[in-house]
């Protein structure tokens, strides 16, 4: 059937536009890497010296510690293995600037041969889309990923060993050679030994012996070559362990760095750490070994990588690279929830914990654990499909609205999910988007005159308009003891309160009206950021010679530029437009639009209303910053609508709008065509 409809010259044609789509997708990807990868080579140059390669420079530098008589250890500084000093050693004869240089480039060329290895390990069957398009998307994972900007600006090896691994395992012949690799690999990283038992109970003994015997010659060629180091190393520090910083460091996202944050020390937490270590690496390499059995051996490596990141003593972010490898695991029998898992691990792998997990100090033992969590999560919990699965090529599909129309004929309509979105997807969503205008908004500052300067404009403009009321309505509420209260109260109180209970709500009565509104306060937001780039205005609060009185933060220092402590939390010349009231008028006609009573319509606007009194009474806010508010909500509903079309008002089919419309197992499942097979016949 394929071979005649490409014999015709529709298909033909068909076929020869898709090819040149697909490779024009794929070589916009190549130049996005390749832009990665010229960013990361300028800021690690750009840096100032002495700022980076820091720890090449201790290791190889005039004064680094391979050229220091004595032990390696003797700082503590060096923190490879013995073996990984006796190579290192040559490159102390080169001239500084060419190490650094060539360094540099020789990271960058390794990290495009991991991806492309990774690329190419992709458990089978993929489609041609998938093999051509995974290579440049691994590479440029790979760049934006903590471990590898890491090991740019600090200068060290940690992607050696995972490139020994994955070469080891996908790009070589023979068992032979592919356990020099990996024993190779444990020289430089001594919990690599783990992938042992991964290779011996998958039927690649000759691998594992091999791997053991080139990790024990290797060590033992060091030991007789460097052998007060090599003693130092496996006896004095216990392979590693106390090199490198303190091991309760936020840097050590290792079982051991955890108890020891988590204030346990001495005997007990050493007996809890090798009982921790053990149960996971246990309960880890039987699911390794149970995923490379079924055929997905990338999936396999990856999860033993995270029991490597678990149990070693210290793990730091150089050396995590192994967690991002597990974003192959395929999760979730619903096309909607396929990629909950994928994100979740490229956020936690390219973004500070501080952005995912906020800043509450219940939610420290999280943020401060984030990666180490992920890792557990790959080796011991996540269930990732089987290649036997009936989901595993073919997930349940996603339920769409009916296309909507639109006067606007040449918008690129998004279709509408007609069931409730992934909880755990939202929620990851919503707080990396929301970190992400947090530090936006705090880099938008400008300069205290031209905040002064934009505050004195919006001044002339408001008497012009006859609208400039702040002064006289500040100092009124001032005077009421309880009003001012009140106000205070309202304003610091209610600003994300009620937009999240309005999500909330939608989410779980009304998923359809959910996705429109969600959309459209993320556009008010983006909106938003314009304006606090583009025009920085002091609030009447921060005009020195205005009078109005700071009813919140008190009397301001005006001879300190930076009015002490409060500019290091946030911008506060990100006063145009308002947000305050942009959120608040945002929730307002949310709720107008889509409340059934009359009476929560004329709650709903309420808010809006106390909001904007309460912006101008406390002296945060000009009358004219909540016209701008107003002004970007309207875009953000204007791009919703031209976007993705009208709001849908009809029910929609299946079992509620408020539900998940997922079909039955064994009902409305996706027909077989001619180039699909059945699952049964699949597992055949």
């Amino acid at each position: 059937m394929a071979n005649a409809e490409q014999s015709r010259p529709g298909g033909a044609v068909g076929t020869g536009l898709v090819a040149a789509r697909l490779g024009a997708v794929r070589a916009v990807l190549w130049l996005v890497a390749g832009v990665l990868a010229l960013r990361q080579l300028a800021v690690v140059l750009n840096t100032p010296k002495g700022e980076r390669l820091t720890d090449l420079e201790t290791w190889v530098g005039p004064e680094g510690v391979l050229h220091v008589p004595g032990s390696l250890y003797d700082s503590t500084k060096f923190t490879g293995t013995p073996f990984s000093g006796l190579v290192l050693k040559p490159l102390s004869r080169m001239a500084e600037q060419a190490l650094g240089w060539g360094w540099t480039f020789g990271t960058l060329l390794l990290v495009v041969a991991l991806g492309l290895v990774a690329a190419r390990a992709l458990p089978q069957p993929v489609t041609r889309r998938s093999t051509l398009l995974a290579a440049p998307v691994a590479v440029t994972l790979l760049m934006l990923s903590l471990p590898v900007r890491n090991t740019l600006y600090l200068g060290q090896t940690s992607i050696i060993p995972v490139l020994l691994v994955l070469a080891g395992c996908f790009a070589v012949r023979g068992e032979r050679t592919s356990g020099v690799l990996i024993g190779l690999a444990a020289a430089l990283q001594p919990t690599v030994l783990l992938f042992v038992p991964l290779l011996w109970f998958t039927g690649r003994k000759q691998a594992a012996a091999s791997t053991g015997v080139t990790f024990a010659g290797v060590t033992a060629l060091t030991w007789a070559a460097m052998p007060h180091d090599s003693y130092t190393y496996w006896v004095h520090h216990l392979a590693g362990v106390g090199l490198g910083g303190r091991a309760d460091d936020l840097a050590n996202q290792s079982l051991h760095g955890a108890l020891l944050r988590l204030g346990l020390t001495g005997p007990l937490e050493i007996v809890l750490f090798f009982a921790l270590a053990a149960a996971v690496a246990v309960f880890g390499i039987r699911r390794a070994i149970h995923y490379a059995r079924d055929g997905q051996l990338l999936l396999a490596v990856a999860i033993t990588g995270c029991v490597v990141v678990a149990v070693s003593p210290t793990s730091w972010k150089h050396q995590l690279l192994w967690v991002l490898l597990a974003v192959v695991g395929r999760v979730g029998t619903k096309a909607s929830g396929r990629y909950v898992w994928p994100v979740a691990v490229v956020l936690v792998m390219t973004l500070p914990a501080k952005m995912m997990v906020p800043n509450m100090g219940v939610l420290h033992p999280l943020r401060d654990n984030v990666v180490l969590l992920a890792a557990l999560a790959a080796a011991l919990a996540v269930p990732f499909l089987s290649r036997t699965s009936e989901y595993y090529r073919t997930p349940i599909p996603t339920e769409y609205a009916p296309k909507a129309e639109t006067r606007f004929s040449w918008a690129p309509l998004l279709r509408r999910v007609a069931t409730r979105p992934n909880l755990l997807l939202e929620l990851l969503l919503i707080r990396v988007t929301y970190a992400a205008y947090q530090r936006t908004r705090l880099e938008a500052t400008g300069s205290r005159a031209a905040a002064e300067e934009h505050a004195s404009q919006i001044l002339a403009a408001e008497k012009a308009l006859f609208i400039d009321i702040e002064h006289w309505f500040n100092h009124a509420v001032v005077q009421v003891d309880w009003l001012r209260a009140f106000f205070d109260f309202y304003y610091t109180s209610f600003h994300f309160v009620v937009p999240l209970s309005v999500l909330g709500i939608l989410y779980w009565r009304r998923p359809a009206d959910y996705r429109w509104a969600r959309t459209t306060i993320g556009f008010t937001t983006v909106l938003a950021l314009f304006g606090f780039f583009f025009y920085p205005l002091a609030p009447p609060r921060l005009m020195p010679d205005l009078g109005i009185i700071d009813t919140i933060h008190g009397v301001q220092d005006f001879s300190k530029p930076d009015y002490g402590k409060l500019t290091e939390l946030t911008n506060q010349y990100a006063a145009m437009p308002s947000l305050h009231f942009g959120w608040s008028l945002w929730c307002g006609l949310t709720i107008a639009l889509v409340a059934p009573k009359v009476w929560m319509k004329v709650l709903g606007l309420m808010h809006p209303t106390f909001t904007v009194v309460a912006i101008v009474a406390t002296g945060n806010h000009w009358i004219l910053d909540a016209v701008g508010g107003a002004a970007v909500v309207g875009g953000g509903f204007a791009l919703t609508y031209i976007l993705t079309g009208p709001r849908t008002t009809a029910p929609l089919k299946g079992r509620g709008a408020g539900h998940d419309a997922a079909p039955p197992r064994g009902r409305e499942q996706p027909q077989p065509t001619s180039t699909q097979q059945p699952a049964a016949v699949e597992r055949r």
